[in-house]
């Protein structure tokens, strides 16, 4: 069953409000103006800011819950004018996506060698946390003002803040920084330990979902499932296979929490910048230590070789998931929770196990002609590599990547240089750097809580 996100790129009631002030102001100024006191051009009222007042109402709450909504897909599978999302940039930093152009600040997220002031990393740390605020602001909106609104609605805010919090700590360095809006005022937040992180995630979805019920049932499901998952999915950050497993158990493996593009709202960017203008090409094994996404064959990921990345100078990989503009992407789903329950019975030592639920979950979507059965690796190293290539294939390209190999080396003890792509950088024979995480960016310095903008850069 797939849910998709029926939201559009900002408040639709504030645009056309907006535009009926302008055309009103337009007309008396027109019929007027030499009849008017000079001053009272001062007092025209700017139709990009919204007044506190403007959204103190049923409608109001509803527009800035579908606010968060519309952040949320630019966050991760949309974008905005010259930068991109937590999903390219978590893939290009991992070994899903390659550099194709010649910007230097995506140079250095590829090499493994960023700064805080990287103007990609920052606007897209920004959008996450926009989406974030703009979920909490919503849920205090509606609890005060749409307080019979179907329970689902406050629950997906939480789920909002769940995801984004989560994908921020899978990303960035130890240090985040969570500040808050409240009652209007802002509260500035400090720096946060990785673990500490994945806890204030935790919390989110445990608030999510006691509340996620109301009419109608298709949708407080929906959000139940996106809820289950996204538990789950912190769990196995907080190093709790089987409370993760536990969190996801009943999601169909069909479900899918998508997010919606179009033309005229938001377009999918991963389209955009692979397809459209050949900046990110898939990765093959990159580094040494990549997956080879490119040339494997999986009908999971399906990729045409064609021409030359945007640099003029590299073979183009296009990926088939998202073939157009407007290509819905999954970024919850029942196969992850497949995976969840995988990890956790191989964690447990069911490697039989663990092998019969990744072979159960292949012959949901495909024949065995299509996709053969994997057959058990022969030590607890090829069973591990085993998994996560399967979700390497499964989740390609939707912000899981980094958080994994950050996973392998914290809690499977393997070495960044053996899990990182490492050696010579494929643009000017220059060397990987050393990075496992992204730096928090600069900005956050004009916090005066924060000194330092990471606590530590390990995985």
């Amino acid at each position: 069953m797939k849910h998709t996100l029926r939201t559009r790129a900002g408040a639709p009631w504030l645009r056309r409000r907006s535009r009926r002030a302008a055309l009103a102001a337009a007309v008396v100024l027109a019929s007027g103006i030499a009849a008017c006191d000079p001053g009272e051009i001062l007092l025209v009222e700017d139709p990009d800011i919204i007044n506190p007042a403007d959204v103190q109402s049923p409608a109001g709450a509803n527009a800035v819950r579908l606010g968060a909504l519309a952040r949320l897909i630019a966050a991760t599978s949309g974008g905005t004018a010259g930068g991109d999302n937590i999903f390219l940039l978590g893939g290009m930093f991992a070994d899903e996506w390659i550099n194709g152009d010649s910007f230097i600040y995506r140079w250095e997220i590829d090499q493994r060698t960023m700064t805080s002031d990287n103007s990609f990393l920052s606007g897209t740390n920004r959008s996450l946390h926009r989406a974030r605020v703009g979920a909490a602001q919503a849920a205090e909106l509606m609890a005060e003002y749409n307080s019979t609104a179907p329970g689902w609605q406050a629950a997906e805010m939480h789920f909002v803040q769940a995801y984004t919090v989560n994908i921020l700590a899978e990303h960035f360095c130890s240090g985040l920084v969570f500040s808050e809006v409240v009652d209007g005022q802002v509260q500035l937040g400090s720096p946060e330990t990785t673990a500490a992180a994945f806890e204030r995630a935790l919390a989110h979805a445990n608030a999510g979902l006691a509340v996620a019920t109301g009419a109608p049932a298709a949708d407080s499901a929906r959000v139940r499932h996106a809820l289950q998952v996204v538990r789950g999915r912190i769990l196995l950050n907080l190093n709790r296979p089987a409370d993760a497993a536990a969190a996801v158990a009943g999601v169909p493996t069909a479900f899918a929490y998508q997010t919606r593009h179009s033309a005229t709202t938001e377009s999918n960017y991963i389209w955009l910048r692979n397809i459209q203008e050949r900046r990110y090409s898939v990765g093959n094994n990159e580094g040494g230590n990549g997956l080879n996404f490119a040339t494997a064959n999986d009908p999971r990921l399906p990729v045409t070789a064609s021409g030359v990345r945007d640099d003029q100078g590299t073979p183009m990989h296009r990926q088939g998931l998202w073939p157009a503009r407007e290509t819905s992407v999954t970024i919850v789903g029942g196969v992850e929770a497949r995976l969840i329950e995988a990890e956790a019975q191989l964690r447990a030592g069911g490697a039989a196990a663990a092998l019969l639920t990744l072979n159960a979950t292949r012959r949901a979507f495909f024949t065995a002609a299509q996709l053969p059965d994997l057959t058990l690796a022969t030590t607890e190293a090829g069973r591990v590599d085993q998994l996560f290539r399967e979700r390497a294939f499964w989740l390609f390209g939707r912000g899981h990547r980094t958080g994994d190999l950050r996973r392998l080396i914290r809690q499977y003890g393997r070495s960044p240089n053996t899990v990182f792509p490492t050696g010579t950088w494929h643009k000017n024979g220059s060397q990987y750097g050393p990075d496992v995480t992204m730096p928090n960016p600069s900005a956050e310095l004009n916090n005066p809580n924060v000194q330092q903008l990471c606590i530590d850069r390990n995985a």
